[in-house]
Order: C-alpha cells, then sequence, then structure tokens
C-alpha cells in the first residue's frame, strides 16, 4: 500500500480548525502552522483552539503544531491554506522554501488585495506553482456544522482530477461528502463573491427588508455571479451546482455567515469600522468587495449589487439611498 502523503494546514482560524479536524479522521498526523503561540501552547495542554471552534478536541498525539510556516511547508506535500486572503502575502513573506513542487489548495475565499490575483492565480504567478498542482475547497460548508458534525459538502476543485480525488479521500467522512471538479477559477470566484452578496443580503436585512425582497436579491446574486465569472474565465459550468448557488445561499442565509452579520450590522447604521471592530472574525467580503469592483472595471460585467455594496463600503454612501435604487435594477 502506497504511503499516505503528508498534509500541512496553514492557518489558526474557524476554518483552518475545521479543516485539521476533518484531516484528522483520516490521517495519522496532520501538520499545522499558526502565528498565535499562545493558542498553540493552549492546543497542546486542552487538546481544542482556544479562539476558535473550541468544542473540537483533538487527540495532540496527531497534530504536528509550530508557529513557523516553514517547518509546515517543508514536510508537507500537500498545503492547505485557510488565513484571510487580506494577510496572505504578509505570510508568505515569510516563507523561504519554495512551493513549486508542492500541491497547493486554497481555502481562503478571497482576493490578494496587493496583486488583485484569486488565490490560485497568485501562487501561480509569484510562486511558480503549475496550476495543475493548485487546487481550491469551497463549499456549501461553515465551519461551525464540521465541528457540530452535521452533514456538509464540499467542492474540491483541481485541473488534475488524480489530486482533487486524493484531497477529497483525505477529507470525506461520514458528516463530509466531498464533489469534484475541474473548474478552479470558476468555483474560487464563485467562493469570492458570494461573500459580497451575503453582505448584500445581511444590509437589506438591516434595513428591514423581509424575506421576500431577499429572495429576489439572491435570484439576481446568482445571475450576477455567472456573468462577473464568465467574464473572466469562460467554459462550460452549471451555476447551480452547489458549488456556486449552494455556497451563495449557506453564505447569504445562514446564521453562521459572517459576512451576512456584517452587512447586517452595516444596514443598522454601524460604520464599516465599527462593524469591524465589534466583529471578533474577519468578514472577507468586505475586502473581497474593492477587489471584484476593480476587476469588473476591466471586464465589464453587469453587476448592480457588487457596485451597491462598493458605493456603501468604499464611497461611504448612505445605505438606505443605495438600496433604495438597487431594487429599481432587480428583476
Amino acid at each position: 500500500m502506497d504511503k499516505a502523503p503528508s498534509f500541512g494546514v496553514i492557518g489558526g482560524g474557524s476554518w483552518a480548525t475545521a479543516i485539521v479536524k476533518m484531516l484528522s479522521e483520516n490521517l495519522s498526523e496532520v501538520n499545522w502552522y499558526m502565528r498565535s503561540v499562545y493558542a498553540l501552547e493552549h492546543i497542546k495542554k486542552q487538546d481544542h483552539n482556544p479562539n476558535y471552534l473550541s468544542s473540537v478536541e483533538f487527540n495532540v498525539d496527531q497534530l504536528n503544531l509550530s508557529n513557523d510556516i516553514n517547518e509546515v511547508v517543508e514536510v508537507s506535500d500537500f498545503i492547505i491554506f485557510a488565513i484571510p486572503s487580506a494577510f496572505l502575502k504578509r505570510e508568505l513573506d515569510n516563507l523561504k522554501i519554495p512551493l513549486h513542487d508542492k500541491v497547493v489548495f486554497s481555502a481562503i475565499k478571497g482576493i490578494v488585495p496587493e496583486t488583485s490575483l484569486i488565490v490560485g492565480e497568485h501562487f501561480n504567478e509569484y510562486f511558480d506553482v503549475p496550476m495543475e498542482n493548485i487546487g481550491v475547497l469551497t463549499g456549501p460548508c461553515h465551519a461551525e456544522e464540521v465541528a457540530l458534525e452535521r452533514l456538509s459538502y464540499l467542492t474540491v476543485a483541481c485541473q488534475d482530477e488524480k489530486k482533487a480525488q486524493i484531497v477529497a479521500g483525505f477529507l470525506g467522512s461520514d458528516y463530509i461528502t466531498c464533489k469534484i471538479s475541474d473548474d478552479v477559477i470558476g468555483t474560487e470566484y464563485a467562493a469570492v463573491l458570494k461573500n459580497i452578496y451575503a453582505i448584500a443580503a445581511g444590509i437589506a436585512h438591516g434595513l428591514g427588508y423581509g424575506d421576500n425582497f431577499q429572495s429576489v436579491l439572491m435570484s439576481n446574486a446568482i445571475r450576477e455571479m455567472k456573468k462577473f465569472i464568465k467574464k473572466v474565465h469562460k467554459m462550460k459550468r452549471n451555476i447551480n451546482d452547489s458549488a456556486y448557488l449552494g455556497d451563495l445561499l449557506v453564505t447569504g442565509y445562514s446564521v453562521f455567515s459572517r459576512n451576512r452579520m456584517f452587512g447586517n450590522m452595516i444596514g443598522k447604521g454601524y460604520t464599516v469600522k465599527s462593524a469591524q471592530m465589534e466583529m471578533s472574525m474577519i468578514a472577507e467580503g468586505y475586502y473581497a468587495t474593492e477587489s471584484a469592483y476593480k476587476i469588473n472595471k476591466e471586464k465589464g460585467a453587469k453587476t448592480p449589487i457588487i457596485n451597491a455594496v462598493y458605493a456603501i463600503l468604499y464611497e461611504g454612501k448612505n445605505p438606505k439611498q443605495v438600496f433604495k435604487k438597487l431594487v429599481d435594477k432587480l428583476d
């Protein structure tokens, strides 16, 4: 029997914690990097992450824990990055070990602000990782439900189907069902855009719009997503698949959605800064909004929802007035 590949997880947040939990179901050892020495020491002594998904208990004998990203990358064949896109470059600036011979999967739902590239493209262009060695993990799946071991679905996308199957095999379990896709760029953009639409759903809720409007907003959002992704990466895909529509719906409606929560606070009158300070977790959609807006300036897709969220978050426009204009653009 062939030796199992080694897996490394980069990140200390809820999604990284959930991924380590999933891998631990199938592997005798998981390499795990996080910046916080305090969190690492807490896991070693108390068997759980003190800051995220603290109900998940680990067998620490299975974990190779380190606050040195180079240590984890060096001993891992497959590396899953699960840190906010806004902090990715800062972490990678510390990396001395080459990535070109590694298989790199992104579980990051964002665009790298410094390069305006989705994460897979960033690794390809700046770290010489071949596209066939780059993959994406997308939903529809919330880390909190993984912690509760509720039935969840993951989409594992990679140009190399064999590599996708390997990752899916080590993430799957009785409560995790993995689907395979070859649409690496499309699924990654969908994971980025759905956070923006979830912010829009939150703003609408905060402003007092009801379920009837929310359904129209989500219906328009999936069509807007289709137009945007078609502009950036044209290929045959079914936008109603779980990786696109399913991920959008769970992020737009779930009580676990930090992007919806962030938008809800904005709709209720919080400033961007005050909403960010009150939340203990990063709302990726905030950063994604600016990047997607700038990308679409060149691509020219019709994106009234993205434009509305951008106007509120980055131009300081009044949410009530912006949404009053937006409703006339939806059908």
